[in-house]
């Protein structure tokens, strides 16, 4: 898993007032639990770019005044118009002690119902996993190599090691979209359009006109 190493100081005054002066300052206002202690703290709003202006799963190695803890971001506050950060909850991880993640799901190979004309649509670019901080992915690796025209990869398929995937075992992750010109014909029709296809890339011609639309 990727760690982030950030720098945080213990705040002396809470409240709004001296919130909204620390947030003016460039610092973002913070709080860290889960462990022995609850810790306010507030660190440069910039050291937060590399954990949460990215789609990646990360550690934070958090140094609070030569106190080192290791944390994920639990939840993140925005301001509503300007899109500043606002203030970030951390949360302590612990051995031994599981923890909940959003894992951002990779793909791999090429799908054959993309080469005959469908379009690939990654309907859940995360999935909420729960595993041991040694066991926590940093991505999901799905091989659609075998994914074919309107046909569709769901939770319930992928292999977990390790770790246990929380999303629904029904909700659908990956798909290839049936174009427009070919949607309401049946799975034998869209095979057939699909050999056809393949049959005259193989032959160096072109695929229909109908299976090539979108």
């Amino acid at each position: 898993m990727r760690e982030v190493e950030i720098i945080g100081f213990k705040r002396a005054n809470l409240g709004r007032a001296e919130a909204n002066k620390l947030r003016a300052e460039g610092h973002v206002p913070g709080v860290l639990y889960g462990g022995d202690d609850l810790v306010q703290f507030y660190a440069p709003a910039i050291q937060f770019r590399p954990v949460l202006y990215t789609p990646d799963a990360c550690f934070v190695n958090i140094n609070i005044e030569g106190k080192i803890y290791r944390a994920i971001v639990q939840e993140s506050q925005w301001h509503p118009v300007s899109d500043v950060l606002l203030h970030v909850d951390l949360m302590e991880l612990t051995v031994g002690k599981k923890v909940k993640m959003d894992v951002p799901v990779l793909t791999e190979g090429s799908a054959p119902g993309v080469a005959n004309g469908g379009s690939l649509v990654l309907k859940n670019p995360k999935l909420k996993v729960l595993a041991l901080p040694k066991d926590m992915p940093e991505s999901i690796t799905i091989d659609i190599s075998e994914l074919k025209m309107g046909k569709s990869i769901k939770v319930g398929s992928i292999e977990t090691n390790n770790f246990e995937i929380l999303t629904s075992p029904i909700v659908t992750v990956v798909t290839v979209a049936i174009p427009r010109a070919l949607r309401g014909k049946s799975e034998e029709e869209l095979e057939a359009e699909e050999a056809e296809a393949a049959a005259a890339a193989a032959e160096g011609g072109e695929a229909p006109a109908e299976a090539a639309a979108e």
